[in-house]
């Protein structure tokens, strides 16, 4: 499974916000070690995997069930096209 960095650079954070930054970031990597869990499973059989990203535009993070051999998106949770509604109407 590929892996991305998903955190960003706590020293160019404000003192106020280092708590919860560093909180976003255990919770990714939170996130990032349920989603190796359910791939060592192969819930989604043997061809697709679970893959965590963040949104480049958004900075969301964004669930995606990706094909291994082709690397085709099959499916992403939220839709690109909710993303892009929500950045549009300046939501998040």
């Amino acid at each position: 499974m590929e892996t991305k960095s998903v955190g960003r650079s706590i020293s160019a954070v404000p003192a106020a916000d280092a708590p919860t930054e560093q909180k976003q970031v255990e919770e990714r990597r939170e996130i990032v070690k349920a989603v190796k869990a359910i791939n060592e499973t192969e819930l989604f059989g043997e061809n697709y995997e679970l893959t965590f990203v963040l949104d480049r535009e958004t900075h969301r993070p964004l669930l995606r069930i990706i094909d291994r051999q082709t690397r085709e998106v099959i499916r992403q949770l939220p839709p690109e096209y909710t993303l892009r509604l929500a950045e549009q109407m300046g939501v998040g």
